[in-house]
């Protein structure tokens, strides 16, 4: 097998694993607030907090993924997110639940910047999109299987040492990435001469070419780019959706349907499988438009259906009066929403090159604070409106929002040439 290809199976893992611990805590929502005497705006601050410590600290933990390289970088974050999934069970009410979650979310702030960089070193730009979509896939699988396994595990341990037996498990994770992962090809002990040249000769064909290199990426650089603001936007747009399916999914298919809570597992799983099929999709098709030689389109054309297909899935899903057409509505919903990460990534490392890191973590702290409202927006605007149905008609208006930027994109212009 070629070692490109383990890596990005350990970067599968990865995120599989950052979803799993992501979700756990959504998945465990009644007894928590049980056992900490919580309400549910209290519970959307906890969500939220995570949302801000994660999305805050994107950009930093970018540029040091960038400097420092992805080997040590992702080593700590892994080690630091455990650990944090781990305290999360020593919280005694909550203020301390929200210290904990803050600084979980920071903990997890490197990941995703962090596998951007790796990617960037590498995987030759052809294969860019479908790497992208296999490891945003697995996100969904973690937060999918999590759905209907954690009921099990928390009725089976309790939810306490749930959350510890997920620290361990992402303790070695670490230790394996440590021990085989390398931040060039060109330094790993065991890479065939063939796949080291292939790959570096091919890492930075990207649309913004060679000049998205430079030494050194100023944040001031990086905010005069139209076409960063631009991507920022759209990842606001589509984490409104994306995070309620990660974070008030779970509660609200059980509340509105009077679902067991092992039902409602099942069902909230449903959506997240479908965000996972969109993934593969997108990440193919981006491919597929960029073998053929439709540069521009294989980044704007994904990402413009996959908006599309989650304003209308959010729209006719809420209509629905039954647990079926409801969920069925919303798997289309997330099946498009999640069309857009692939294509949103692989623009971030055609821009950013070198500084993949720093431009894909900037991209990701906008989305990121998009999460943050949608945990308080839900059950605010339920508490004010006694109707989920605002909700939903903000997240189809948000996604049109996207279709607009990223009409608006330029593919072709590095981050370098900011304007």
């Amino acid at each position: 097998m070629h070692k490109r290809h383990v890596l990005v199976s350990g970067t599968f893992l990865l995120s599989l694993l950052l979803y799993v611990d992501r979700v756990c805590i959504s998945t465990a929502k009644q007894p928590i607030i049980d056992d900490l005497g919580l309400s549910d705006t209290q519970f959307g601050w906890i969500l939220s907090v995570f949302a801000f410590g994660y999305a805050l600290a994107q950009t930093p933990s970018g540029a040091l993924a960038d400097r420092l390289g992805p080997r040590l970088i992702l080593t700590s974050v892994v080690a630091a997110w455990s650990i944090f999934t781990g305290l999360t069970a020593a919280a005694w009410n909550f203020g301390s639940m929200l210290a904990v979650r803050i600084l979980f979310g920071v903990g997890e702030a490197g990941a995703f910047p962090g596998m951007a960089r790796a990617v960037y070193s590498w995987i030759p730009v052809q294969e860019r999109g479908l790497v992208k979509g296999i490891n945003f896939s697995a996100s969904r699988i973690g937060a999918a299987v999590t759905m209907p396994l954690l009921p099990v595990m928390i009725e089976a341990l309790g939810w306490r040492q749930s959350f510890l037996v997920l620290m361990l498990v992402g303790f070695g994770w670490a230790v394996v990435w440590w021990l085989w992962f390398r931040d060039e090809p060109d330094q790993h002990p065991t890479i065939s001469a063939a796949e080291r040249d292939y790959i570096l000769a091919n890492r930075q064909a990207a649309l913004a070419g060679p000049e998205a290199n430079v030494a050194t990426l100023p944040t001031a650089t990086i905010l005069r780019s139209g076409n960063m603001w631009l991507m920022m936007g759209q990842y606001f747009a589509s984490n409104f959706t994306a995070f309620f399916c990660l974070s008030w999914l779970f509660p609200y298919v059980q509340q509105r349907f009077n679902l067991a809570f092992t039902e409602a597992g099942f069902y909230a799983m449903l959506p997240l499988l479908g965000g996972a099929v969109g993934n593969v999709f997108s990440g193919w098709l981006v491919d597929r438009f960029y073998a053929a030689g439709y540069k521009m389109a294989s980044r704007r054309v994904p990402a413009v259906f996959g908006f599309a297909l989650a304003s209308a899935g959010l729209v006719i899903s809420v209509g629905q009066a039954e647990v079926v057409g409801a969920v069925a509505w919303l798997t289309i919903a997330v099946f498009g929403i999640d069309m857009i990460l692939s294509p949103a990534w692989s623009f971030c490392i055609d821009i950013g090159g070198a500084h993949a890191g720093k431009v894909s973590g900037t991209m990701n702290m906008a989305g990121n604070l998009g999460s943050a409202v949608v945990a308080l927006a839900f059950p605010y605007l339920l508490a004010w409106t006694g109707s989920v149905e605002t909700f939903f008609y903000v997240g189809a208006g948000l996604n049109a929002f996207g279709i607009l930027c990223w009409l608006a994109v330029k593919p072709d212009r590095p981050i370098t040439a900011a304007a």
